[in-house]
């Protein structure tokens, strides 16, 4: 019995001796003072910059301007006022005051009522240079203008030839003023626009839909230069972000799913979708699994990502950034064992591939280490007390 004594604290002490001589215990991931001591440290990333949430803190990142239509085009005012344009196809109806005249019908033009004192252009597209042509009053240049200015140019040149004339412009086909839509629609297409004015969500109602889920699309619009892209649930929540369209403007829906990812001692460690517009640092909390409560630290939640540096620099005024380029590798801690953090969590937002990891406790080391100790022992112990049985 003593030998079976001895042998087991003998090979007792050689686990100890290993475990903690090299440092062989598993973990997740560094502790939140491992993390904050680092701070500083060069690596291949330049060093990052740790900043504690605060009320502060949280009131500037919140408030940061994201991609937006109205912001970047100003153009949420009337519907665009729609020009005749190269391409597009019209139809120049002619009335005359008496009969006689120029447009009227004689009784033997079959074509017509006898005694008509109105004719109709056949449908023409307006040429490379602008022009129409109306008979008695010539090529006219009416790219650019209103129907309305047309119908005024064409009376004017025939004033003095016809029966005081009147005309009415039709366009039959507006290629000008469409928009194109396509990506993620169901059937992708150039759309003409209404002079009433379309929004955003008609001309994607017009290629009928989305076909993707709602939280994954995003609207991206570009005009002349400027390209932006909006969730399309933030449009919808949003109804100043539902601007006029213009002429030429190209719209994709694009699937981009938004995601954050997990990492230590949460429920899940894994990439997690956001499956709405945007979430706060407490709902990825929840959507991680929340913390493990026998392994996480509640002062230990970190946020990673990387920030402009002019943001950098209203976070931390005066400090030295860590990278010379427009963005700089910054850590987020929130400490939960501060009742306030938890609304602070509900006002801080996070972002696309963002990581959230929460560090192990001090004590996890330990607890892990017994409980190695109490699987590698085990068979030792059992051993033991058979042969104790036995002798």
């Amino acid at each position: 019995m003593k030998s079976a004594k001895f042998f087991f604290a003998s090979f007792l002490l050689g686990v100890c001796s290993y475990l903690t001589g090299c440092g062989g215990l598993p973990s997740s991931g560094p502790i939140a003072q491992e993390v904050t001591s680092q701070e500083n440290r060069d690596s291949s990333l330049g060093g990052y910059i740790v900043v504690d949430i605060d009320e502060r803190i949280a009131s500037i990142t919140s408030s940061q301007p994201r991609d937006s239509f109205a912001r970047v085009f100003h153009n949420t005012g009337p519907a665009p006022d729609l020009r005749v344009g190269v391409g597009d196809s019209v139809v120049v109806t002619i009335y005359e005051a008496a009969a006689g005249g120029l447009f009227s019908a004689g009784v033997s033009d079959r074509s017509a009522t006898a005694g008509s004192r109105t004719a109709a252009i056949p449908e023409q597209v307006v040429a490379r240079d602008g022009t129409i042509a109306v008979p008695y009053a010539g090529r006219l240049r009416v790219a650019g203008m209103r129907p309305s200015s047309v119908e005024d140019a064409v009376v004017k040149a025939l004033e003095g030839k016809a029966i005081q004339p009147q005309a009415v412009v039709t366009i039959t086909k507006n290629y000008s003023n469409t928009a194109t839509v396509g990506g993620e629609v169901v059937a992708g297409s150039r759309v003409s626009l209404n002079p009433r004015g379309d929004r955003i969500l008609d001309v994607v109602a017009s290629a009928g839909g989305i076909r993707v889920g709602a939280h994954e699309a995003f609207i991206r619009l570009t005009r002349r230069h400027n390209t932006v892209s909006v969730g399309y649930n933030a449009i919808l929540a949003s109804p100043a972000e539902n601007i006029f369209v213009l002429p030429d403007d190209v719209i994709t829906v694009v699937r981009d799913p938004q995601t954050f990812t997990t990492f230590g001692a949460a429920g899940r460690s894994e990439k997690v979708p956001f499956d709405t517009a945007g979430i706060t640092l407490e709902e990825a909390l929840a959507k991680g699994g929340g913390l493990l409560d026998n392994r996480a630290d509640p002062g230990g939640i970190f946020l990673f990502r990387f920030e402009p540096s002019a943001l950098v620099a209203q976070l931390v005024p005066g400090r030295p950034l860590p990278s010379d380029g427009n963005l700089v590798p910054i850590i987020y801690r929130l400490n939960l064992r501060e009742a306030n953090s938890f609304f602070l969590a509900r006002s801080f937002p996070v972002k696309d591939k963002d990581i959230l990891y929460i560090a192990n406790s001090a004590s996890d080391p330990v607890q892990k280490f017994l409980n190695l100790v109490g699987t590698v022992t085990s068979p030792v112990i059992s051993g033991a007390a058979v042969y104790g049985t036995i002798k």
